[in-house]
């Protein structure tokens, strides 16, 4: 990379770099809630895919849209959602995202482009693909990128809005975080062929991409959202990562579907803030203080949000059926 490049890029560099420590410290005070019993029900941690979501979201604007999943904290601190109105969410208190009717699993920022979180396995897939139709229908050039894991390419709904998207040539780029597990089982295990040809039977160009990589991540991205504006959509990528923990934060004993051994592997040689963080420093674009200073900021911060969110007022009792039901007008 020519050094002029690195120069120019520098800020963007360090704000992805700070954007992954973000959800990665999420994550961590995420986790010591529910371990602690503060946090009502469960949470899917997204730790070790960080790079996906920032590669990606840095590629686009607020005015794009993303919609999330079940293991969406990472998606949504990377569309430029605040720690302290996500702990709130968690927590199940008024200032929350959702005014804490959400949850960890239902978090949407809309001032972010990020149309929310779905704990149903493939279910945000039509939102998605209808707010790539909305963007065309009202002629901006706005962008959906609909996250998704590997086993949500089993779901009869991604054919279908794969099939209206490429007729339509949507601008929606369907982006499949494949962790290498389906819940408890192996994706080869419950996905036959290919997941690229899938994409590519319907005449969808389709990318596989090294998902613990955030440059690669991001310049594949850039370059898809700016061909889906111009109207060359839809996209489809298979992102290659692994979640570090287990499929939620109650499955703590995985030897019976993988190994300590392939969880070393992974944490150790393919961490993706680690190996972004020397790459930073190879380059002259960081010392290791300076990253040690975005490491410790960051972690004050996620820890002076968890201590307000914990302070925080639940929302009032006569809210329990606002934003549940819509309002009758026909009287």
């Amino acid at each position: 990379m020519a050094a002029a490049k690195r120069k120019t890029n520098t800020e963007a560099y360090l704000r992805m770099y700070r954007q992954m420590v973000r959800i990665r410290s999420f994550e961590d005070n995420a986790n010591q809630l529910y371990l602690s019993a503060r946090m009502p029900g469960l949470t899917h941690m997204y730790s070790g895919e960080e790079a996906v979501a920032v590669g990606i979201c840095e590629a686009l604007t607020d005015d794009d849209k993303i919609t999330s999943t079940h293991r969406g904290h990472g998606h949504c601190v990377a569309k430029g959602a605040e720690f302290r109105q996500m702990f709130c969410e968690l927590l199940g208190k008024e200032e929350g995202y959702c005014r804490g009717k959400g949850g960890s699993m239902h978090i949407a920022d809309q001032s972010h482009g990020n149309l929310g979180a779905n704990a149903i396995v493939g279910g945000s897939m039509g939102i998605a693909t209808g707010a790539a139709l909305s963007a065309r229908l009202r002629g901006t050039d706005e962008v959906t990128v609909c996250f998704f894991g590997d086993g949500a390419t089993a779901q009869g709904l991604w054919y279908e809005v794969m099939n209206m998207a490429a007729l339509w040539k949507l601008p929606v780029i369907y982006a499949c975080e494949n962790n290498g597990y389906s819940e408890y089982t192996r994706t080869d295990e419950i996905a036959a062929g290919s997941l690229m040809k899938r994409a590519e039977a319907f005449g969808i160009e389709a990318h596989q991409v090294d998902g613990q990589d955030v440059l690669a991540v991001n310049d594949l991205a850039a370059k898809l959202v700016a061909r889906a504006r111009k109207g060359e959509g839809p996209f489809f990528i298979e992102l290659e990562t692994y979640r570090y923990h287990g499929h939620h934060v109650g499955d703590i004993n995985r030897n019976y579907y993988r190994s300590k051994e392939e969880e070393t592997i992974w944490k150790e040689n393919r961490d993706p803030i680690v190996n972004f963080g020397v790459w930073l420093a190879k380059e002259g674009i960081a010392t290791e203080a300076d990253l040690q200073e975005i490491r410790d900021t960051v972690k004050a911060d996620a820890e002076a949000a968890v201590a307000y969110a914990l302070d925080a007022a639940y929302p009032p009792a006569a809210e329990v059926d606002m934003h549940v039901y819509a309002p009758d007008t026909a009287a």
